[in-house]
């Protein structure tokens, strides 16, 4: 049997989480879901102990959307960041603004990475 990718209670957050998405999220979920940009884009999956907002599993690239709140954990999203990484994941940060107010631009930088990745 493989191992589980989460505890219960990390896929129990992460349900609970897609049911009440940010405005950011909802904004950006429209534009990468049924694979518009070519690749599959799963929203709040669990990976161990955190749940990145937006992952491409097959290109091993997670998108995390910040807010004000995040100024105040610099230390926990290096954390984060950091764990992914360890597991091949390349994480791109937007600000919720930027989401808001240049969607077409975020866009611009996720199929920019998904065509040069080079991770794997």
């Amino acid at each position: 049997m493989p191992a589980r990718r989460t505890t219960a209670k990390g896929y129990d957050t992460a349900r609970k989480l897609r049911k009440e998405p940010t405005p950011a999220e909802r904004k950006l979920w429209a534009h990468i879901r049924n694979d518009q940009l070519g690749v599959n884009f799963r929203r709040q999956h669990a990976i161990g102990n955190f749940i990145p907002d937006f992952v491409c599993i097959k290109k091993k690239l997670i998108l995390e959307l910040d807010g004000s709140q995040h100024l105040e954990q610099v230390e926990y999203d290096t954390e984060r960041t950091k764990y992914f990484e360890t597991l091949g994941y390349k994480v791109i940060r937007f600000w919720n603004n930027q989401v808001m107010n240049d969607i077409n631009g975020v866009i611009k930088v996720i199929q920019f990475e998904l065509k040069n990745e080079t991770r794997i």
